[in-house]
């Protein structure tokens, strides 16, 4: 049961299709969650994270016969890959869900008859195009001028991923979505920081003045999907289904006194963090679900951009595809980079919210510059030097030294609130360069200080103490700070300088004040963090 003595903090990744592995931008959103959500347990919050498979449309049926099963026995067989691969990245996620499980069948059953109470869900004939890939319906307009941007002749492609279209005719249950124009505009009026970040927005609120059509929420010519309750010709539509999984996660539907107060404690979420090209679906036509049926808001939408691979010859991004035989694989940064590397690169070097243009040269340069050069070697040289020079622990406590001035506990001097200013509103990359600063002064300070100078003079005792505690400090809060980026490697630092007690701390405002590094403990000088890459 949930600690509701701490202030809930509420995440989501969507839910994956599971027509294909995961894949380096499914790996992507998850981390970039992961990392919020390592972040939030750091700040004292009650955290759930939320991923899970998406295993419902006429996607995945296709998906199914296409490897000879059944469309069941395919997600069963698809779940592994998933939870394995979130698994070596360190995902820390609370709930995995999946739409075949009897909780979401229940949940989606129940969003059927508060919908048919609402009066905003009727009856007709849907004949117009649909895009399978995309599970997404399309006007005429809409084709129509994908058509002519396109040069297009015979056949009609889909507007958002170029793929063929199919014209579909059939009885089909419509969700009033028309009626929530106004509803829509005002929520953006008044809540600007809903979508995030701020140019995502934009484009939300032009598609939404554009006029918005009637949804078809229901479908008759496939079955591989969860009956309407008062109509079993029907299932429901994929988005209809999919985008419901938020709320069944905590309690929606069930009536019982232990998920009504899970529901209350839990709704609304803080953050759906989603990939740009669905996120229509999160900021038009989730919230007019919510709406409809009386239910509060999530608070943000959080839309990140598309990985691409950086053509070394033109320095562009390309669209990553096996056709092009440029597709990267997870597998196959770790492999270069390490699970640590691999989230430090993708969270620090690709602006959340921003397309960006990735390559291996890229990865071995940040890594060597970041990790090997600047944060490995800090810890490396501080350690050694505090082993070397005090006899295997950190210098014995001195309560005069925290109120001596020195150019590193000035940069610490209000760190942990700098941070935080930009990883509340998910810009790693900021938020690195805060902690990265005080890394690189502390580098900067050994080579000032010149501690293996100091230490051949035996009246400067106090003085070489000083610059170990000063440098073993530094790194203590570098540490806690990386925490949510590289959580193994800083519990593993924090254990190395015998602060075993402060890994999983949940007050980072206060673990990160200076002066509080322990005198006398054993350190640990341990193999290099991150042995340098060799140039390939």
């Amino acid at each position: 049961m949930a600690d509701r003595s701490k202030p809930s903090f509420f995440i989501t990744t969507p839910i994956y299709y599971v027509n294909a592995k995961p894949h380096l931008g499914t790996a992507y959103t998850t981390v970039l969650c992961d990392v919020q959500a390592r972040y939030r347990r750091l700040k004292g919050y009650n955290v759930k994270f939320l991923t899970g498979m998406d295993e419902h449309g006429e996607k995945v049926e296709e998906a199914a016969r296409q490897h000879g099963m059944e469309p069941q026995e395919w997600c069963d067989s698809q779940a592994p890959f998933f939870k394995r691969l979130w698994e070596e990245l360190e995902i820390s996620n609370d709930d995995f869900i999946r739409t075949t499980e009897p909780r979401q069948v229940r949940s989606v059953q129940y969003l059927w008859d508060r919908m048919q109470e609402s009066g905003y869900l009727y009856k007709g004939s849907y004949d117009g195009w649909y895009c399978v890939p995309e599970e997404t319906y399309f006007t005429e307009t809409q084709v129509t001028k994908a058509d002519e941007e396109r040069h297009t002749e015979g056949q009609h492609l889909c507007p958002d991923c170029g793929r063929p279209l199919e014209r579909v005719q059939e009885e089909s249950y419509f969700f009033k979505l028309s009626a929530f124009q106004d509803r829509l505009l005002k929520l953006y009026h008044e809540h600007p920081d809903f979508v995030q970040p701020d140019f995502r927005m934009n484009e939300v609120r032009s598609f939404v003045e554009g006029g918005l059509q009637d949804l078809s929420v229901s479908r008759t010519s496939f079955d591989w999907g969860i009956k309407v309750p008062f109509d079993d010709k029907h299932v429901t539509y994929v988005w209809f289904d999919a985008l419901q999984n938020y709320l069944t996660a905590v309690g929606y539907g069930v009536d019982t006194p232990e998920a009504q107060a899970e529901l209350a404690f839990r709704w609304p979420a803080q953050y759906h963090v989603v990939g740009k090209d669905i996120i229509r679906f999160h900021c038009v036509i989730w919230p007019a679900m919510l709406m409809a049926i009386g239910e509060a808001l999530p608070e943000h939408v959080f839309a990140h951009g598309f990985l691409m691979v950086r053509n070394e010859e033109t320095g562009k991004g390309e669209k990553m595809s096996k056709s092009r035989g440029n597709a990267i694989a997870p597998q196959d940064v770790v492999e270069l980079l390490g699970v640590e590397g691999y989230r430090y690169y993708f969270m620090t070097d690709v602006t959340p919210g921003e397309d960006g243009a990735i390559s291996f040269s890229r990865m071995e340069q940040v890594y060597n510059a970041d990790l090997a050069n600047s944060w490995g070697n800090l810890v490396s040289r501080a350690l050694n030097m505090s082993a070397k020079y005090f006899d295997g622990k950190t210098p014995e406590d001195d309560p005069e030294w925290v109120s001596r001035q020195n150019p590193l506990s000035q940069i610490a001097q209000g760190i942990a609130q700098r941070y935080s200013e930009h990883m509340d509103k998910i810009e790693y990359v900021q938020a690195k360069d805060v902690v990265m600063e005080l890394v690189h002064a502390a580098n900067h300070y050994v080579e000032d200080s010149a501690p293996w100078t100091v230490a051949k003079d035996p009246a400067r005792a106090g003085e070489l103490a000083d610059i170990i505690r000063n440098l073993l400090e530094a790194i203590r809060i570098s540490a806690h700070l990386l925490t949510p980026f590289m959580p193994q490697t800083s519990a593993e630092v924090l254990r190395r300088m015998g602060a075993e007690a402060e890994v999983d701390c949940e007050d980072l405002d206060a673990a990160c004040v200076w002066g509080q590094l322990a005198g006398g403990v054993e350190v640990t000088k341990g193999d290099a963090l991150f042995p340098r890459l060799a140039k390939k």
